[in-house]
């Protein structure tokens, strides 16, 4: 079991950042790929980005590829998701997911097994 907790989330204006945190606990952590969606308002949950255990390969949408980077610090049990040069629709709600140990990385949401509450993020015009 994986159970995580999202924090950082925020009210910003155009061109701020924003690093959202992703706490997790459970001794499958560190063996266990990750990612970020977001669902706006009336919209679906759609893939961010997603990191490997390792934390050497990480794939981005290409909607925030060069503003935003995914990491990890196992040895904290946490995931991080930098956001530079925010936009307006960048606003949504940001979730953290885990999939099950030893499983690749994924963009689809139906590949996780664990999520977040998640952190509201706005960023005004």
């Amino acid at each position: 079991q994986v159970q995580l907790v999202e924090s950082g989330g925020g009210l910003v204006q155009t061109g701020g950042s924003l690093r959202l945190s992703c706490a997790a606990s459970g001794r499958t952590f560190r063996r266990t790929a990750m990612g970020w969606f977001r669902q706006a308002p009336g919209k679906e949950r759609e893939f961010v980005a997603t990191i490997n255990w390792s934390g050497n390969i990480q794939y981005y949408a290409d909607s925030v590829k060069g503003r935003f980077t995914i990491s990890r610090d196992n040895a904290k049990n946490t995931m991080y998701l930098q956001m530079n040069s925010l936009r307006p629709e960048d606003t949504a709600v940001y979730y953290c997911a885990a999939r099950q140990s030893e499983q690749p990385t994924s963009r689809g949401a139906s590949n996780y097994d664990y999520w977040g509450q998640g952190t509201q993020v706005t960023v005004s015009s």
